[in-house]
């Protein structure tokens, strides 16, 4: 990707990010009780619908995390964005440029967690075309991290939603990739934890499960499953 190409991007994000705030502002703002702090990055429309609209009240998906943390929007893995953050929810995330991934593995050294939704083949249903930068994005971009962590993710053989293990609840995934390397990989190849510094990492080959109110009554505990892996990171 060109430099001209990700300060455009970049310019995007953190149009995106300030909008996504003012959103999470708005809805956690009357809440008393505290909650821990959970950085987000996403190119996932979580907290906005597609059309990015104030008046959207954010996804199932974002009223799960609300309701068990103080939600938190980045724009990159930058040593700056990071800076105040021990807890972290990368799910099918932008593309990030080198050095902000020298930042991230920087930081998971020096204590940090971070839950990694990365989806080789994502199934989100979306209305804007092919290359839009806005669109979430089809593959997880890796350029190296998780090889750098001992971890292969491989593309699925087969398309369709399946039935997997996450955090001791049953989910439903949606053409799961598969990983292997030397973390400690789930028997289903969906999972791998991993012990990287004074800190940790959760690869998850999904990132369709966040979606979870359009894949049927079956996925009904695919959010408690995603809460409760955040909840065990933070407590290891």
């Amino acid at each position: 990707m060109t430099r001209a190409r990700w300060g455009a991007l970049a310019a995007i994000l953190i149009v995106l990010v300030g909008v996504t705030a003012l959103v999470l502002s708005a809805r956690q703002g009357s809440r008393a009780s505290p909650r821990p702090r959970l950085a987000l990055l996403s190119g996932l429309p979580i907290v906005l619908g597609e059309d990015f609209s104030l008046k959207d009240n954010g996804s199932p998906a974002l009223t799960a995390l609300s309701a068990q943390f103080e939600v938190v929007p980045i724009s990159t893995t930058s040593a700056k964005d990071l800076s105040k953050e021990r807890l972290l929810l990368m799910a099918q995330p932008p593309a990030q440029a080198p050095e902000n991934l020298v930042a991230l593995d920087d930081w998971v050294r020096a204590g940090g967690r971070v839950l990694l939704l990365a989806d080789p083949l994502l199934e989100w249903p979306s209305k804007r075309p092919l290359g839009d930068p806005l669109r979430p994005p089809p593959m997880f971009t890796d350029t190296g991290l998780l090889g750098h962590w001992g971890l292969r993710l491989d593309a699925p053989d087969q398309r369709g939603p399946v039935t997997r293990s996450l955090a001791g609840y049953r989910i439903v995934a949606v053409s799961p990739g598969e990983l292997d390397g030397n973390c400690e990989i789930s028997a289903d190849r969906l999972v791998a934890d991993c012990r990287i510094g004074k800190g940790r990492a959760v690869v998850v080959a999904d990132a369709d499960l966040l979606n979870a109110g359009n894949l049927g009554p079956e996925a009904h505990d695919n959010l408690s499953a995603v809460t409760q892996e955040l909840a065990q990171l933070t407590s290891r």
